[in-house]
């Protein structure tokens, strides 16, 4: 069998993976089902919330990495026991969501490096979801990584609609994280995204060049988001999915525009597949319009439940500002439903042009939006020209198995572009277990062999010893009577006579690249030390620098001392649409 033929073994990474709560999850399901359906193996390695598969045990596998999961619910923002506590890794996840970041995408990046470091001969490449942290550089894998577009997107419009000094601090540190992405998307060699939308916002803001990015659009799931005669149209019911109450989904806007609707159409009502939010932009527009009887919110429900949903609206609708593909206007339009929707980033390349497979209008326009779902309401004719057209947009092109499929062309890509020239000479691949060795691997130390399969892989917490990675190397160790160790190849200067280590999953820095260090470490002119605490330079007023317990929390709403963070959770940056959580 030829390279070009035999099936892949991949490593599919994700650090959010709830199928019903944004859009990676729907993207690690659908994509490690299709790839499987090709023949390639799949073992997704993700973090809590954990994925929901279809295939496991018919060419996927699930590998669980936990982490201290602090955003949970009923608890979110909790301060863990002190047995919870396994490695250093965790004390990074807690000290930065005690200082009002958000730790995910470099914390679970070094727990998969770790996890990834004895297991090279087990895979042909990595594919990262998203992550984009420091535990990614210099794996000794072939790696593609697709972003579904910049989180700077976010940033941006949540720092446009913050209201004052204070929430602009919070949301600076909440996305702090964006400055390593930044970083370690402009050293990837390959980079996959769902829509043009999405290229254009990644090289302007992720500074990746264009010809290390390809797009692949995503898709709807066409066999379950179907056409159901049988199930009756609701009069007046239009749909939306919104995750979270967030500046990008515009949801503010169509809640206006329904107040509009109802004055031509008073049995005109919205459904929210989302939580419904307790206060801000949209509560109150709710209340302002008096909606309460008009505006329904449910969440929690299954797949069959969402499709049956969109199949009784008379309109779906996506009001976004920003969409880097949106999965929610291909699902509707798949279901034979008509779509009213913004032009928002890359909606407009899902649902196509204006009057032949959507109602298309400006994002952020109230009245736009109002006029639309009138004449969509007013007009049956229109609605199944509309529904029809657009689900033969879809099967054209935007399923998941041709999704599946380019994605592991671009797989084959990055694996012969790692491959040595023909006739060099070939480093020897470790077996099953051992440690890869040389520039850019997790350290000459090998960590505690990994399982496979649906089982939790993770550093032991049977004492002291357990958690103690062992040297491969002949170089000289030293120990303390008991065992610390003191001297090893991979360690930093001694300080006051004591080794400093550095942490053994960490990348080696590049020259002349990022500083050394850079896990925790500010960007050279750029952000000043302390940014743990402290907003950007030149973007908020004087006096700014540190965040106070009474500041409302970004996104995520930690703010204060530890034990003291409140706020809504569940809002994970990342992802191609939304679900409801």
């Amino acid at each position: 069998m030829t390279a070009e033929a035999r099936p892949l073994r991949v490593a599919l990474l994700s650090y959010k993976g709830n199928p019903y709560c944004g859009g990676q999850g729907v993207y690690v399901r659908h994509l490690s089902r299709e790839l499987a359906a090709l023949g390639h193996s799949v073992e997704v390695i993700g973090a809590q919330p954990y994925p929901v598969l279809d295939a496991l045990g018919d060419g996927v596998t699930l590998t669980e990495l936990p982490s201290l999961d602090l955003y949970r619910q009923p608890d979110p923002f909790r301060t863990p026991k002190r047995e919870e506590y396994r490695d250093w890794i965790d004390l990074l996840e807690v000290a930065t969501m005690w200082t009002g970041g958000f730790p995910e995408p470099l914390t679970f990046s070094l727990r998969a490096r770790r996890h990834l470091a004895g297991r090279r001969a087990d895979f042909d490449v990595v594919h990262d979801n998203q992550t984009l942290g420091y535990g990614l550089l210099g794996l000794p894998l072939p790696l593609v990584t697709t972003v579904h577009h910049p989180i700077t997107v976010d940033r941006r419009l949540d720092l446009a609609a913050a209201p004052d000094w204070k929430r602009r601090a919070s949301i600076r540190r909440w996305y702090g994280f964006t400055r390593m992405q930044k970083r370690v998307a402009g050293r990837l060699p390959s980079v996959l995204t769902v829509s043009g939308s999405s290229s254009a916002e990644i090289t302007a803001d992720l500074g990746v060049r264009p010809e290390r990015i390809h797009t692949v659009p995503i898709g709807a799931d066409t066999r379950l988001f179907s056409p159901d005669p049988a199930v009756a149209e609701v009069p007046g019911r239009i749909v939306t999915t919104s995750s979270a109450d967030v500046p990008l989904k515009g949801l503010v806007f169509l809640v206006e525009a329904l107040a509009k609707v109802r004055v031509q159409h008073p049995d005109a009502h919205l459904v929210v597949v989302g939580n419904r939010p307790q206060s801000g932009p949209v509560a109150e527009a709710i209340e302002a319009f008096g909606l309460e009887g008009a505006v329904d919110f449910v969440k929690g429900i299954s797949d069959e439940e969402l499709v049956d949903l969109i199949r009784s609206a008379e309109v779906a609708c996506v009001p976004s500002l920003y969409e880097g593909f949106s999965l929610p206007a291909a699902e509707a339009m798949a279901t034979g439903t008509a779509l009213v929707a913004t032009t928002g980033g890359a909606v407009p390349e899902v649902a196509g042009p204006d009057g032949e497979t959507c109602l298309a209008v400006p994002p952020g326009d109230a009245g736009a939006l109002a006029a639309a779902l009138d004449l969509a309401l007013g007009d049956p004719v229109l609605r199944r020209r509309l529904a029809s057209a657009g689900r033969a947009r879809v099967l054209a092109h935007f399923t998941w198995t041709r999704a599946a499929a380019a994605t592991a062309e671009h797989y084959r890509e990055a694996i012969a572009r790692q491959a040595p020239p023909r006739g060099a000479p070939r480093t020897a691949r470790p077996a099953a277990g051992g440690t890869p060795q040389g520039h850019g691997a997790a350290s000459d130390l090998r960590l505690p062999p990994r399982g496979r399969g649906s089982q939790t892989a993770g550093p032991s917490t049977q004492g002291r010893g357990a958690l103690r990675a062992q040297p491969t190397t002949g170089a000289r160790v030293v120990t303390d009577p008991e065992g610390q160790l003191l001297s090893h190849p991979d360690h930093r200067p001694s300080v006051a006579g004591r080794a400093v280590p550095r942490a053994p999953d960490m990348p080696p820095p590049e020259r002349n690249s990022t500083p050394a260090g850079d896990v925790l470490a500010p960007e050279r002119n750029s952000t000043p030390p302390g940014e743990v605490l402290a907003p950007e330079r030149n973007g908020a007023p004087a006096g700014e620098t540190a965040q106070t317990a009474d500041a409302p929390g970004a996104p995520g709403q930690a703010a204060g001392a530890p034990g003291q963070a409140t706020g809504a959770a569940g809002k994970a940056p990342g992802g191609v649409g939304s679900r409801t959580c």
